[in-house]
Order: structure tokens, then sequence, then C-alpha cells
């Protein structure tokens, strides 16, 4: 249905975008769920809250309700969070136990998800309590980061993040020794794919970020593009004179910053790292949720670079908004790509057609 309305190619030269459909149309999001969310890696919380034997926290992948535990044996797990008797949430706030015991009738699990209590079901026929146990899911971690693939079928994370950690380290950031610093979460009037196109290229610098644009060596400024995730060099122009500098504080000519498709991007600096998780809300409105961890002397990161993300992000939500309005315009169908600027569009767009296919 939505695939024909797409004929992908390689040659950026000659591709267009994704259909406009594909942003506006309520049921696009209902066959990206399985086919997007459920079949990526899904950055789902801190390794921090399963720290300890019997911690555990709850949260969702793609309105998929879902648990993470560290069990006894210090072995990380995911699993549905449903009961399996009437399908009652298990556990709604994060929490340290021997077990998860449902709230609504008291059945309860071990940590490795089998069934060890179910009481007052004396009689029932045809059950065996051997065989009740909690769906299971992939989970892994990297950092302060918890990820989960619903389906299974994802490679495993250190295939889809390629190159990531050995820069990561390569540029002095300690990821398993990152503090956890502020998070802020902005809700945008823009389909989450918008968002990424946005996310990916620097071909709106000059106009949307002024302030922004004047620090940067806008000719250096690339994306490359790998198997499953994309980075971005964009250097910091050296200051002439006494010129002084808007951002400098929060920037660095050293920096790394990553996408790892669907939806997650790392902005890695010599003193902290900060990561954007893009959650869906509806066919017209995202979630972005942003993080920052610091290391090196201090465990916070500084007011300046907050407050030069948050600049940048309200720019950023202005064109975003302002896009998927015109998304909705009966005079646009799809547009052309900048060969020198939009490769990593193209790139996004390319294994989202893939992941739509399967």
């Amino acid at each position: 249905m939505y695939l024909d309305d797409y004929q992908p190619t390689r040659n950026l030269a000659a591709a267009t975008t994704i259909p406009a459909r594909w942003y506006t149309d309520p049921a696009m999001l209902d066959f990206e769920r399985a086919k997007v969310f459920w079949a990526t890696w899904q950055p789902v919380g801190h390794s921090a809250d399963v720290a300890k034997p019997g911690q555990y926290f709850s949260c969702e992948v793609a309105g998929e309700p879902v648990v993470v535990v560290l069990g006894k044996d210090n072995t990380v797990r995911a699993f549905a969070n449903v009961c399996r008797h009437r399908a009652a949430a298990l556990v709604s706030e994060p929490g340290c136990a021997n077990v998860l015991k449902c709230p609504y009738h008291g059945w309860t699990y071990q940590l490795d998800g089998r069934l060890l209590g179910a009481p007052e079901i004396d009689g029932i026929e045809n059950w065996n309590r051997e065989d009740v146990c909690l769906p299971q899911y992939k989970v892994e971690l990297w950092g302060p980061f918890v990820f989960v693939n619903i389906d299974g079928a994802a490679p495993p994370l250190s295939e889809v993040m390629g190159k990531i950690p050995e820069e990561t380290a390569a540029l002095g950031c300690p990821i398993d020794q990152l503090r956890f610093s502020q998070r802020r979460d902005y809700l945008i009037d823009c389909n989450w794919k918008v968002y990424i196109d946005n996310y990916l290229e620097g071909y709106h610098l000059p106009t949307a970020h002024p302030g922004l644009f004047r620090e940067l060596d806008y000719a250096e400024y690339r994306v490359d593009t790998f198997r499953w995730y994309s980075s971005q060099y964009a250097p910091i122009r050296a200051a002439k004179g006494d010129e002084k500098r808007q951002y400098s504080e929060a920037s660095s000519a050293s920096a790394l910053y990553f996408w790892m498709y669907p939806n997650f991007m790392l902005n890695i600096y010599p003193d902290n790292l900060s990561s954007n998780i893009i959650l869906p809300v509806g066919p017209n409105k995202t979630l972005t949720i942003f993080e920052w961890f610091g290391y090196g002397e201090s465990a916070s990161v500084k007011d300046s670079t907050i407050a030069f993300s948050d600049e940048i992000q309200q720019e950023d939500i202005l064109i975003c908004e302002a896009v998927q309005k015109g998304l909705a315009s009966r005079t646009y169908q799809t547009g052309r790509f900048s060969p020198k600027r939009e490769n990593g569009v193209h790139h996004f767009h390319l294994l989202l057609d893939e992941g739509l296919r399967k």
C-alpha cells in the first residue's frame, strides 16, 4: 500500500524523498511500529537502574510494555510486562525485589521469568505451571544505556553500532564511567521522521541556525554513512582576533556526532556526552528525550552546554513543525536531495524502506 509510492535508488543525484503521506497518514505509524521500532534496538533506560540483583524498571517499546530486571545470576533480562493471568502490568515504578509480583491477583514470577506462585487455582484443567513463563526479549547494555529488541531479529548491538564504541573511546570518553546529569523532554508537533531528517543534514544551518553557522567551518561539514548508522563531522572555525564566540564554551573542535537507525543520536564532547531519543507519540507528534552525562573532573554538565543545546533545539522545533504543516499540503508529494549536503537523509530513507519491506 505505502511501498508502491516510493521507488528507492542508491543514486543520490536521481533520488527523491519518501512520500509526504509517509509523514502524515495515521496508519503508517502502525506499520512502522512492527517493521521499524520492534525490529530494531531501542534505548529504554539506564544500566544504573539494573545494577543490583533484583533491580527492575518498566518501559515501553512502541506501545509494547516491557520490564527489565537484573537476575540473581547477574544477568540482565527483558520480559513482557504483562501477567500471564489477566494481562495486568506486573510493575509500574522502578524497584528492587526477589520476585516480580502482579498487583492484581498476586501471581509471582522468578527473576528469570518463570512462574513461581499462582494462588487459588486448584482445579484448573489442561494447565501446567511449569509451562508458564513471561515472554522474553533481547537486551544489551552499552555504557549507561539499556537497549531492547522486541522481535529478536535485529543483528547484535555491536554489529549495528559498528565503530561507534571505538571512536568514542578514542576521543577519551569513558563510556562505562559516565554520570547522569540532566534530562529534558520536548514534545514537538511533527512526525518523528521529520525530526530525524532534520538532524541528519547540515544544509539548513546557514538559514535555521545563524548563530551556530557563524562558528562552524561549514565548508568542511560532512556526513559519512555506514551500514546502520551515520556520523557527522562539523569542525568549529577558529576565532579571529578578539572575535567573541557565542557557543565556544559549549562546542569543541574535537567532537563526535552519531545517529543510529532508526531513532538514537549521540553527541560526544571531551567533557560530556548527550543522547537524543526520538519517539513517535502520534503521526503528527514526537517526543524527543535529551539526556546529558558528564565525565572527567565534574559529574555535572555545564549550564552553558544545556543552554546551547536548548537554543538549537528551539530553532529546530520551529522548522520541524513548519515542515510538518507543509507535508500535509495537497501541493507537495516528494522532494529532491542536495547531493552535497543531504546524503545522510537519503541514507535514512533507504534504511527505512529496507525495514518496511521485510
